[in-house]
């Protein structure tokens, strides 16, 4: 089997498990962790993923950040002035594109009942302006059901950190880790 199927499998094993109530955000939180370079053969398994959501009787809902700073700096009143001069694209714009996806995301997770699945794909896409860390301590307690984070990265057994492309240091974070590896459970 493929590192991939393999992931795939390791998913559908943790969605079967029984689902307790009384968890915190953090612990609703499923982190796929893969290696960097499997990123797009994760993403021609969010169907599948999908599917087995499905057949576990789960709900699924997919939320693809891949072009939501593109799309949010295409509409955005200055958009002709980033492209002339993309230095005026400063924190404080991107402070508010953050806003502003944490709280698009939020408003998903809520219209989501407790018994479904919210896949967030594309994380890496916000890379470099948006922690992907921040992101996910920000929309945590909106979760009802579990998010699971498409996470290309890294996880560290020993200090629970997760690098994100393994750019950037850890963040250290509470999420359950779904890996193929059984020693990562």
């Amino acid at each position: 089997m493929s590192r991939v199927s393999d992931l795939v499998d390791a998913y559908e094993t943790d969605l079967r498990l029984t689902w307790r109530s009384g968890l915190s955000g953090a612990e609703r939180v499923w982190m796929l962790v893969y290696p960097p370079e499997l990123e797009r053969a994760m993403r021609t398994k969010v169907p599948e993923l999908g599917l087995r959501t499905r057949n576990a009787e789960r709900g699924w809902d997919v939320i693809d950040l891949s072009d939501e700073l593109g799309r949010w700096i295409a509409h955005h009143e200055y958009a002709e002035a980033f492209y002339a001069d993309p230095g005026d694209f400063t924190s404080s714009i991107v402070d508010t594109f953050s806003s502003d996806l944490v709280q698009r995301i939020r408003q998903r997770l809520s219209a989501v009942g407790d018994n479904a699945v919210v896949a967030l794909v594309g994380v890496a896409s916000l890379f470099p302006f948006v922690r992907a860390s921040a992101l996910i301590q920000a929309i945590d307690d909106a979760v009802q059901g579990r998010l699971l984070v498409l996470f290309p990265g890294r996880h560290d057994l020993d200090t629970h950190s997760f690098r994100l492309l393994d750019a950037r240091d850890g963040f250290n974070y509470r999420a359950r880790v779904i890996t193929p590896e059984k020693n990562d459970r």
